[in-house]
């Protein structure tokens, strides 16, 4: 929104001194007390041999005029020319601006026509979804939310680990042990019981291990029979345990598309990987080495089959990624997954580059750091054990409905808003870092009203909620609003300003953060005016135009809570 005002600056910038409007770059001032808009003249300066800080100078002095007919104001700070836009029109193209769009600003239409696939979550069906699950789940689906909001098709497939070599074994386990553990009272708790024990057995066993090898090729065999049986039905239960949660978290997938989705695109696959003649085969084993586009995989070939005929992840993976370009010819295939799976994508995309594809250069490996508590070790149950995430989710919310009752035990509601502040707790405090970073899990620190929080977030924007209602039932705000009052107001101006622009770059980087920390600034900044600005009871134009403010910066805050995956409770 601020081309409206940086595109007649850079055109009188450019008549004024010759130079093509293309080569005029205004940027964002690194200390915003200097303003809103600046720019270097290096590029003037070159062309007229002479040094940029007397170039900006003259040009600052020449131009004042005119510059301040275009709504701007200017001074030279050494090399740089700084604008700064005259308030009142700020304000009146801001409020034009998002009462336009409303729940739409800082969206756009740019990527309509085009295809973002998006891999995310991703847990292993027969084991509560845990801890582990929950950044890929969590910056996956604003990363869906982001890219929706720019026009794009963003399509969210959930790709379940339903298959492999470890399926047999909890198949014989299923035979031996399910009465012992109570499987059909508590299907998922009793499975992941059974997926340990195999675990176990097939290190320690012989005779399991030989049983387990033989109930994988046969389920990888597509023979009906006792064990695919069993396999459907391990699926079915596991993944209504993981609606129950995405539910919690108000996350959906377009497309639920376990590895066993794929099985009928495994020998096409591996034919079409050996029909580009990039394969060998090692000790009985397909590989394919890809030394020859890394040198750093010189030691770690790409293993397709192994030597009994059975496929491996990194051959599902390839059928499913062919299985997406066929489908969606798409524009970015974003693979959220951990950063320990770094080898893993580079392998898939040079097996791809070896084979010729060009489109490998979309596919992307959208890693993160760990999640950690306070004690900076993975993230444990109280008795050591993995966390399930409904725990998590549950102790959270607990906590939420603890401070709740204590500071407002009047609310209305209160379970419901306990829900909204506690997952928002988890949800923004993974997205406020860069997501590559570790996330430290401290339950006190993520549900404090204040600081860089997702409550703090919720509270700023039910705060102005509040300020709307009393205005409303005091009939005040219907004046014509004197827009000249918010002169002190620039810095949150100038940020809702700046919303699309964020919103853009944020999905662009794939990077959430840089949504968060707007986010977050921009309740700073609000809170700070409202301390200093009182909002009603003023003069009738006074209080018209403050909460205007209010009012247009309550719907950016929303709709910055809205994509990162935040409930907005109107009363907190």
């Amino acid at each position: 929104m601020l081309h409206r005002f940086a595109d007649p600056l850079r055109e009188l910038l450019a008549a004024k001194c010759g130079v093509p409007s293309a080569e005029i770059r205004l940027e964002q001032p690194r200390d915003e007390s200097l303003g809103d808009l600046s720019f270097p003249c290096f590029v003037i300066a070159k062309a007229r041999k002479a040094p940029p800080p007397a170039v900006a100078a003259e040009l600052a002095k020449v131009l004042a005029v005119e510059f301040e007919a275009l709504g701007a104001t200017v001074v030279a700070t050494g090399p740089y020319l700084n604008f700064r836009i005259e308030r009142k029109a700020l304000a009146r193209e801001v409020f034009a601006a998002v009462a336009a769009d409303g729940a739409r600003y800082g969206g756009s239409n740019e990527g309509a026509g085009k295809t973002i696939v998006i891999d995310f979550s991703s847990p292993n069906i027969a084991k509560p979804m845990h801890v582990g699950h929950v950044r890929s789940t969590i910056i996956g689906a604003a990363l869906i939310r982001l890219h929706r909001a720019l026009g794009y098709r963003a399509v969210g497939i959930n790709h379940i680990g339903d298959w492999g070599a470890q399926f047999g074994g909890l198949v014989v386990a299923i035979r031996r042990w399910r009465n012992e553990v109570g499987v059909e009272r508590d299907p998922v708790r009793g499975l992941l019981e059974l997926y340990q024990r195999s675990k176990h057995a097939v290190e320690t066993d012989e005779t399991f291990r030989a049983e387990a090898v033989a109930a994988y090729q046969e389920l990888e065999s597509g023979k009906e029979g006792e064990v695919r049986d069993l396999w459907r039905w391990v699926t079915e239960v596991s993944l209504a345990a993981f609606d129950r949660t995405y539910a919690r978290l108000g996350i959906r997938h377009d497309f639920v598309r376990g590895e066993s989705f794929y099985e009928p695109h495994l020998q096409p696959t591996l034919e079409r990987v050996i029909a580009s003649g990039v394969t060998e085969v090692s000790q009985g084993a397909l590989v394919v080495r890809l030394e020859t586009i890394d040198k750093g995989l010189k030691e770690t070939p790409c293993l397709l089959r192994q030597s009994n005929g059975t496929t491996l992840y990194a051959t599902r993976d390839l059928a499913a990624l062919f299985h997406r370009w066929e489908e969606f010819a798409f524009e970015r295939c974003l693979y959220v997954v951990g950063g320990e799976q770094k080898l893993h994508f580079r392998q898939l995309k040079a097996v791809l580059t070896r084979m010729g594809q060009d489109w490998q250069k979309r596919v992307e490996h959208v890693d993160f750091g760990l999640l950690l508590g306070k004690d900076k070790k993975k993230l444990a149950s109280r008795t050591g054990e993995v966390l399930i995430l409904d725990e998590l989710i549950d102790e959270v919310v607990d906590e939420a409905r603890r401070i709740i009752r204590e500071k407002n035990p009047a609310l209305a509601d209160q379970e419901a808003v306990a829900e909204a502040v506690g997952v928002g707790a988890i949800v923004f405090n993974d997205l406020k870092r860069e997501r590559i970073r570790d996330v430290v899990f401290d339950r006190a620190e993520i549900l404090s009203f204040e600081g860089d929080t997702g409550p703090y977030v919720q509270y700023t924007y039910a705060r102005l909620g509040a300020i709307e209602r009393k205005a409303a039932e005091r009939g005040e705000g219907t004046a014509s609003p004197d827009l000249a009052v918010l002169e002190n107001a620039g810095p949150i101006l100038m940020r809702m300003a700046r919303f699309p622009e964020v919103v853009r770059a944020a999905a662009a980087h794939c990077e959430p953060a840089e949504l968060s920390t707007f986010s977050i600034g921009l309740c700073r900044e609000v809170s700070s005016w409202l301390s200093d600005n009182r909002v009603l009871g003023e003069a009738p134009a006074v209080s018209a135009a403050r909460l205007r403010l209010v009012h247009h910066a309550r719907v950016v805050i929303a709709n910055g809570m809205e994509l990162l995956g935040l409930a907005h409770p109107s009363e907190m």
